[in-house]
């Protein structure tokens, strides 16, 4: 069949162009004026006092937990059901990731199997919103408060979703946006690292820029601490702000294709969503399911044009963070079932109704 429907497309708005013609008239490529404009745009739509754009999402994660102290010989803990960055992230600060099992209701990590973790050496720890999901902050904040803990959220499926009226990434120490191709707004690659602490915003420019808590000349500067170079340039910030004009349109789909699955798909046996609090600010950045023939239905709805992408493997399954299955008996049992319905904001009702009908069919079937 010709008519494919998405899993996700990435989509310019047209403004990206005259944002990049000003960057390229202005003959000045490199992190400047544009980028600190990306930066407060963001920051005063999610309402937190920082920005610090950053090449990635991986790098505004590695930037976090060196800001926090992290370093080697810490421990940080890591749910076991996230893309593998938020992993590698600790491993560049030389400390040890700590992977913890999840909720399978949610796909979030555990607050009890993340209390239980916790020793002498524990630093962070990096709850993850999958999907744009909410972890359970309120209490992951409690146990990290009483002995002592970081917590930096990986809010990089999370832009501008919300819990209880504050935005994801904006209630830990530190949170950590991604602006990768396949997120609401993209850059090509791109992050952003928020914080409300004034001197943790600081010792954040520092870490990203060769030690310099203002951007400098790149001849006489004083450098104040070792630094590294995670700058995003004015070309990547242009093609933010541009996408940032297309941004609320974008959330308000992405619920509404959320809405038609579960209304259609509902109590359907074999099928379970994890679901998502709408009323309380949450947004889906992409629709999940739990599926007890997932791989069948995958292939099923391959073969009539439309594409879905299964889930991580648990990052305890792979070879540079391998351990026993035993240790993680929730993600070892629920990610051979879980899976991302076609979730593109691009979708019409229709492509996605279409997909219901289709699911329905191979159920009852």
């Amino acid at each position: 069949m010709s008519t494919k429907i998405a899993w996700w497309s990435p989509q310019m708005t047209g403004q990206e162009y005259d944002e990049i013609k000003s960057v390229l008239d202005s003959n000045y490529l490199n992190e400047g004026e544009v980028s600190t404009r990306f930066e407060q745009d963001v920051a005063r739509l999610m309402g937190v006092k920082h920005a610090i754009a950053t090449t990635s999402g991986t790098a505004a994660i590695f930037l976090a937990l060196a800001g926090v102290g992290v370093g080697p010989g810490d421990e940080v803990i890591v749910p076991d059901v996230t893309f593998i960055a938020t992993a590698n992230a600790v491993m560049l600060t030389g400390a040890k990731p700590v992977l913890v099992d999840i909720d399978p209701a949610t796909l979030n990590m555990d607050p009890e199997a993340m209390s239980a973790a916790i020793t002498g050496r524990t630093k962070a720890v990096v709850p993850v919103h999958v999907s744009g999901r909410s972890a359970n902050l309120m209490v992951i904040q409690e146990i990290a408060r009483s002995h002592g803990i970081a917590v930096v959220e990986d809010a990089a499926e999370a832009f501008m979703s919300a819990l209880d009226g504050k935005y994801l990434g904006t209630i830990g120490d530190v949170g950590c946006l991604s602006f990768s191709p396949n997120k609401v707004i993209t850059t090509g690659q791109g992050g952003m690292a928020l914080t409300n602490d004034d001197a943790l915003h600081v010792r954040l420019c520092e870490l990203k820029d060769h030690g310099r808590p203002v951007r400098g000349t790149g001849g006489d500067d004083i450098h104040h601490s070792v630094g590294y170079n995670f700058k995003l340039t004015n070309l990547q910030s242009a093609v933010g702000l541009g996408q940032l004009t297309a941004l609320q349109p974008r959330l308000e789909r992405q619920k509404q294709i959320y809405r038609i699955y579960a209304d259609n798909l509902r109590g359907l046996p074999g099928i379970t969503f994890p679901g998502f609090h709408l009323e309380t600010g949450e947004v889906p950045l992409w629709t999940d399911a739990l599926v007890e023939r997932r791989d069948e239905l995958d292939q099923y709805l391959q073969q009539r044009g439309a594409h879905c992408r299964r889930f991580w493997f648990p990052i305890h399954t792979q070879a540079p963070y391998r351990l026993p299955d035993d240790n993680f008996p929730n993600s070892t049992r629920v990610m051979p079932h879980a899976i991302w319905l076609p979730s593109a904001f691009t979708l019409s009702d229709e492509d996605v109704t279409t997909v219901c009908t289709w699911i329905r069919e191979f159920v009852g079937g």
